[in-house]
């Protein structure tokens, strides 16, 4: 029994192919948040976390974002994200931790399909202190409108006219300097100093004593 192919036309597998594609793409392009992804708290985690960073510790931000109010924002928390999942590979455990509750503050925006970012973007070296106070603000300015916005226009990353050399990589080789050490474990030099500097004099008072008093000996033998 032979079976007949259904008679389709070129047209007709046009029109599903690109209903296909039209159908994938609508859940990946959406970028908008029923419930809101920034809790109550998001200062106090990124305060505890800056509290134990070694403060001028180098990232990189980037300098010449277009200048949008809601996607700037969201454009910054995407590249502070990246530094958040960079750092927490080289961290200790405790840092760890401290380093996954920023980021899952964050976190959100890895939901929404961003471009990568273009090659436009130029990046500025800055200190780690900056880059969390600069996340702490861009949350703030998105709170209240987390719920009531469609960021989809927001998803390709834009550079500002004419500002297009990039200086920096956005994550360049992570400084061969200590990663995060706590500012509270960091001794201070003029302690450092008065130990070196008592610890010489106990020594010299150590070795010294016994050379005097063999001398005295000596020269009461003598007498």
């Amino acid at each position: 029994m032979t079976v007949l192919a259904p008679a389709w036309s070129p047209t007709t597998y046009l029109l599903l192919l690109l209903l296909l594609l039209s159908s994938g793409l609508s859940g990946t392009q959406d970028c908008s948040f029923q419930h809101s992804p920034i809790s109550s708290d998001f200062a106090v985690k990124i305060r505890e976390l800056s509290d134990y960073l070694l403060q001028d510790y180098p990232v990189t931000v980037a300098s010449n974002l277009q200048d949008e109010e809601l996607c700037g924002a969201l454009w910054r928390l995407v590249l502070a994200q990246r530094w958040m999942e960079r750092l927490k590979t080289v961290a200790g455990s405790k840092m760890q931790g401290l380093l996954e509750r920023v980021n899952t503050e964050i976190h959100f925006v890895t939901k929404c399909a961003f471009q990568p970012p273009p090659s436009c973007l130029r990046f500025v070296q800055t200190n780690i202190s900056r880059l969390l106070q600069e996340t702490s603000e861009q949350l703030v300015a998105l709170k209240p409108w987390i719920t009531r916005q469609n960021f989809s226009r927001c998803l390709e990353l834009q550079c500002q006219p004419g500002k297009g050399f990039q200086a920096l990589p956005l994550l360049p080789l992570l400084s061969s300097r200590p990663l995060l050490l706590s500012a509270r474990c960091i001794p201070d030099p003029t302690f450092l100093i008065l130990v070196v500097t008592r610890a010489s004099l106990f020594l010299f008072l150590e070795l010294s004593l016994p050379i005097f008093f063999f001398f005295e000996a000596e020269s009461r033998s003598v007498a």
